[in-house]
């Protein structure tokens, strides 16, 4: 018989999206937090590049709007985009108060950066580039400070509790043991999925949990065929791979091929600050000839004080950014994709809300504007955690259910699929699709769960997410935004606006 624990709140997930849900809603009621491993092991932790909010002299949210949903190319949704830019100055200068330590101008304005695809400055950072680090640090010190948020690490949550339609908690695995946890409402804030690919920029927890596990409890996902690669990752053996943030090339460094010619400028107007997808197909071109490297020499002493983190990257690995050029690959690096909720980060099934990567909230479309994926984490959980303040307790606990966690049998033959999956997904579902290849990485993927082992949990979600992104990558007879198809190389007017839902 499973233990049972009831809460009034369970937040799935430990990055911005989670710790905001869980620090806000706490000012009005308990609140768990469960988590794959700890509390500081999130993307969120990972993200260089910074925070997006129209701060600055001559910016305004309409400007960053219009940025947004030109990246968007034609499927990001207007209503919430005005939502992300609106209210984001607002979490920004929160965040910053609560004890977030971004980097000042000598006036003690934020110093704003410049990244792909802005029109203007307004990057807000901390510590160069460890603006996520810092998030996550002020996020995970106010969650710790409440009294009314417990905290589940190393809890693997296996599936969602529905009963008569609605969410009312979830199966978990607390260190082995099978647990109930009914909550009032869920909050699924799971993060993304990169680590379905045999390269990434993304944590090892980030195997896709929360995609499999809401839509085996049926709650809508759409655009999970929009997978952003980032175009400059750190070229080496490893597993993730570390990032070489956008903001680099936002202060002047250019692509080279093996030739060491600059291309970018032929690809795209804004050369080397095009659009992610722009960049990162480009580069995936180039390197059929040799090693595509970035040159950053330009930034020179600058280094170890606008980019500490990076430049300890490269200096561990034998590079010196000062002198040397890095040797860079994409890699995959967002989910656009997810749970569907409207503007209030309510899903298709009561009580059950979703946020941060693992949500559809539609300010992405088909392609993520850089920087703001930190900023969809905080102002969509602060919707989040106001609109569960409403939600009224459940009328009766649910019967307590059968059932035990699964052993895992053979940890080799689970990792040995791991390693399948991730080697598919790059050959035929990554920079470069095609309706072939897609179908040859459905069989596969197919193959791959027949053969998994019993108890490989965390495996069966990264096959079932892999699949999502597969299908709908074969629906989808066009090229838009991350979603790229060689047989198919331009945008389909027909295809405008649609939506793959399941």
């Amino acid at each position: 018989m499973p233990e049972r624990i009831r809460t009034r709140f369970l937040v799935i997930g430990s990055g911005v999206a989670g710790l905001h849900t869980a620090w806000r809603a706490s000012e009005h009621a308990d609140v768990l937090v469960t988590t794959k491993r700890s509390l500081f092991d999130s993307a969120t932790a990972y993200a260089q590049g910074g925070i997006a909010a129209a701060l600055g002299a001559g910016d305004s949210p309409e400007l960053h709007r219009r940025d947004t949903l030109a990246a968007g190319a034609a499927l990001a949704d207007s209503a919430a985009v005005t939502v992300l830019v609106t209210e984001g100055p607002a979490r920004v200068k929160e965040l910053h108060t609560a004890g977030a330590d971004f980097d000042l101008a000598p006036g003690g304005d934020f110093k704003l950066g410049r990244e792909a695809a802005h029109s203007t400055n307004r990057i807000v950072h901390a510590h160069g580039d460890q603006t996520g680090a810092e998030v996550a640090r002020t996020l995970i010190a106010k969650v710790q400070e409440s009294e009314r948020v417990s905290v589940l690490e190393r809890t693997r949550v296996l599936d969602l509790i529905i009963e008569d339609g609605r969410c009312v908690g979830a199966r978990a695995s607390v260190a082995g043991r099978a647990t109930e946890i009914i909550a009032d409402a869920t909050v699924l804030a799971t993060g993304g999925c990169g680590q379905l690919y045999r390269y990434t920029t993304n944590p090892v927890v980030a195997t896709g949990d929360g995609f499999a596990i809401a839509h085996r409890a049926d709650a809508t996902l759409a655009d999970m065929e929009f997978v952003q690669f980032h175009p400059t990752a750190l070229d080496t053996p490893e597993n993730p791979l570390q990032l070489i943030s956008e903001a680099v090339r936002g202060e002047g460094a250019t692509l080279l091929n093996a030739a060491g010619d600059r291309f970018m400028p032929k690809r795209h107007k804004l050369a080397e600050l095009a659009p992610r997808d722009v960049v990162a197909r480009a580069i995936f071109a180039e390197q059929k000839k040799g090693t595509v490297f970035l040159d950053a020499r330009k930034i020179g002493k600058a280094w170890p004080t606008r980019f500490p983190g990076i430049f300890a990257i490269c200096e561990a690995r034998g590079i010196d950014p000062r002198k040397q050029l890095i040797p860079v690959t994409p890699a995959a690096h967002y989910m656009m994709g997810g749970v569907v909720t409207d503007l209030a980060g309510r899903s298709s099934i009561p009580r059950l809300y979703a946020c941060g990567e693992v949500a559809r909230t539609g300010v992405h479309g088909a392609n993520r504007l850089a920087s703001n994926s930190l900023l969809e984490g905080l102002v969509f959980a602060e919707r989040v955690a106001r609109d569960m303040q409403q939600m009224t307790p459940l009328p009766a606990e649910p019967p307590r259910g059968h059932w035990r966690v699964p052993v895992l049998s053979d940890r080799g033959a689970a990792q040995v699929a791991a390693d399948q999956i991730r080697a598919v997904m790059w050959e035929y579902a990554g920079i470069a699709r095609t309706a072939r290849g897609m179908r040859s990485c459905i069989t596969r993927l197919d193959q791959i769960e027949d053969r998994l082992p019993e108890g490989a949990t965390e495996e069966r979600n990264m096959v079932q997410t892999a699949r999502l992104i597969a299908e709908g990558a074969l629906l989808r007879k066009e090229s838009r935004g991350g979603h790229y198809r060689s047989d198919f190389p331009r945008a389909r007017s027909a295809w405008r606006g649609r939506h793959i839902e399941w």
